[in-house]
């Protein structure tokens, strides 16, 4: 099992639109290819112009299988091409994490 551990931060004063965009044109067709995330949760403290998603993936492979799926669909693509014409994101950190031995993931 892998974790792929996304940090995004937005111009301040945007992240709700930025949200009602996602909702309306990303949500859906991100979860349609890489199934339900495991965390997808704003920031309340600290830098709060940002949020954070993590999925879950059985390996490598698996995520790129997943996310090479939702690069090549076009409903991802005229989400993406939105998201630029807004500009409301500035920044974008990926991690990928694995569990510590003694982490049992919840089935």
């Amino acid at each position: 099992m892998i974790y792929d551990h996304r940090t995004y931060t937005c111009r301040p004063g945007t992240i709700q639109k930025h949200f009602k965009l996602y909702g309306e044109h990303g949500y859906d067709v991100q979860r349609r290819h890489l199934g339900e995330p495991v965390v997808y949760g704003h920031v309340e403290t600290g830098d709060v112009n940002s949020y954070v998603h993590i999925w879950a993936y059985e390996d490598a492979a698996d995520r790129a299988k997943k996310r090479a799926a939702l690069n090549a669909d076009p409903e991802w693509k005229a989400y993406l091409a939105r998201s630029a014409e807004a500009g409301y994101l500035v920044s974008q950190v990926n991690q990928i994490m694995v569990p510590t031995p003694f982490y049992k993931p919840a089935s």
